[in-house]
């Protein structure tokens, strides 16, 4: 394995560490409903824990308002019970196989306790970014037949783009937060 191959993989690592990050951001309302305000809740449907969207379609008709349409209408009783459960503070409603999930107007107080979350995500993603570094710094280590003037410049090649990640990650945060904050 060469230098380029560890510093790519190490770089896609650390991607694939920012897009669940992103992912995870989306999930923490806003000022508006979106769809995927849902998507880290889990159903126990069929046996296992499924993701929401693999049991139900979730729209957004009004800005307040998340309509949940189950596929299966028996599992709607379970969806709403896992809606419920959830750490998003939700309250749904269940009528005619469709779970009505109205949006609470958001306090202050909410507002910062959804900042707090935010920024345990954002350290969940930054941890990710550093385990990609530090495998691919142990790899460097480990290469055989290269100089260690090489070994050197590859570190620091990679604290670059670790840097340029948090960076990233950072930018992410600070958006996010204003979004929330925004009145």
């Amino acid at each position: 394995m060469s230098i380029a191959q560890i510093l790519k993989d190490a770089k896609a690592g650390m991607d694939k560490a920012l897009d669940n990050a992103k992912r995870e951001f989306s999930s923490v309302r806003s000022g508006k409903a979106s769809p995927n305000m849902l998507d880290t809740i889990k159903v126990e449907a069929y046996g296992s824990l499924l993701p929401l969207n693999q049991v139900a379609t979730v729209s957004a008709p009004e800005p307040r308002i998340l309509l949940v349409t189950p596929f299966d209408k028996g599992q709607a009783k379970v969806i709403e019970k896992a809606i419920r459960e959830s750490e998003l503070g939700l309250d749904p409603a269940h009528q005619n196989g469709i779970i009505r999930v109205p949006l609470p107007s958001m306090t202050e107080q909410r507002r910062k306790e959804l900042v707090k979350i935010l920024h345990k995500l954002a350290e969940d993603g930054k941890i990710a970014v550093r385990h990609a570094r530090t495998d691919a710094r142990d790899k460097i280590k480990k290469l055989d037949g290269v100089s260690e003037d090489d070994k050197k410049h590859a570190e620091k090649d990679l604290q670059k783009v670790h840097d340029e990640e948090i960076g990233r990650l950072e930018a992410m945060l600070k958006a996010k937060e204003a979004e929330i904050m925004e009145v």
